[in-house]
C-alpha cells in the first residue's frame, strides 16, 4: 500500500475535511479493512495568501515544493495539494517535487467532460476565479469555464478569506453564493458549476444548486488519491 503526502494547512479546514474523507474513502473501498497510511504538511496560509496577492510565484512555487520535499523524506510514495489556489504553480511544484503529484485540476476537468457538460461556472478564490490554470486544462477538453462578474468576484474572495478559511460558515453567506449560482445560471448559461476552493464544498453542502450540478473539487481529488493508495499498479499523475 502506498503512503499519500498531503501539502495541506492552505486551509486548514479542508484540510482537515482531506483527512476525514480519505479515510472514508478509503474504509468503504476496503470494506472497512484497516486504515491508510498518510502524512500531512501543514503549511501557513496566511503566507501563501501574501505570495500569491504580490505575485510572488516562483516563491510560492518554492514554499509549496518544501513541503513536497518534507513529504518525499517522511517516506511518502505520492503527494497531493490541498488547495485549488496553490494550483497555479502547479507545473513548477510538480517539476520540483521529489515524488509524483496528482493535479485536482486535471482531475476536475476529466469529471466535467464525463458529464458531457460545455459551460461552466467557475468559484474560488480570485486567483482561481481570475486565473488561467483551470481554463487552459478545461480548454483541452472543450469545456468553457465562466467566472462570477467581477462584483461577484470580490465578494466571493473577501467572503473565503475573511471567513471560510477561518472556518466561519454563515447562513447568509451560504444564501448569497446561492444566488450568485442562480444568477450566473440565466444570465451565463452555465450548466454545471466547479467549487475550485476547497472551503466551498463545507458551505455549499448540496449536489445541485438552482438545478445545476455541483463539482466537489475536494472528493474529486479524494477519490484519485485512494485508488493511487490501494492501487500499486498505478503510477502517480500530474497535470
Amino acid at each position: 500500500m502506498k503512503t499519500l503526502g498531503i501539502i495541506g494547512g492552505l486551509g486548514p479546514e479542508s484540510t482537515v475535511d482531506y483527512y476525514r474523507s480519505i479515510i472514508a474513502v478509503y474504509r468503504e473501498r476496503t470494506g472497512g479493512n484497516g486504515y491508510p497510511a498518510m502524512v500531512i504538511v501543514s503549511l501557513d496560509v496566511d503566507k501563501g495568501l501574501r505570495l500569491l496577492g504580490d505575485n510572488q510565484l516562483d516563491e510560492m512555487a518554492e514554499y509549496l515544493a518544501g513541503g513536497a520535499r518534507q513529504l518525499a523524506a517522511a517516506g511518502c510514495d505520492f503527494a497531493l495539494l490541498s488547495a485549488n489556489s496553490g494550483h497555479i504553480v502547479f507545473d513548477e511544484l510538480r517539476e520540483a517535487s521529489p515524488i509524483p503529484l496528482i493535479s485536482i485540476v486535471e482531475l476536475t476537468c476529466e469529471q466535467v467532460s464525463r458529464q458531457q457538460l460545455k459551460i461552466v461556472g467557475l468559484l474560488g478564490t480570485r486567483f482561481t476565479m481570475a486565473g488561467r490554470f483551470y481554463p487552459d486544462v478545461a480548454e483541452k477538453y472543450g469545456i468553457r469555464l465562466v467566472a462570477p462578474s467581477a462584483e461577484e468576484q470580490a465578494y466571493i474572495h473577501e467572503k473565503y478569506v475573511n471567513e471560510l478559511l477561518r472556518g466561519t460558515f454563515l447562513p447568509e453567506t451560504r444564501s448569497a453564493l446561492q444566488q450568485i449560482i442562480a444568477t450566473m445560471k440565466d444570465r451565463d448559461g452555465i450548466e454545471g458549476v466547479v467549487l475550485a476552493g476547497t472551503e466551498l464544498p463545507l458551505i455549499l453542502r448540496a449536489d445541485t444548486i438552482a438545478g445545476l450540478p455541483l463539482f466537489d473539487t475536494t472528493q474529486i481529488h479524494v477519490a484519485a488519491a485512494v485508488a493511487e493508495i490501494v492501487d500499486d499498479s498505478r503510477t502517480g499523475r500530474g497535470a
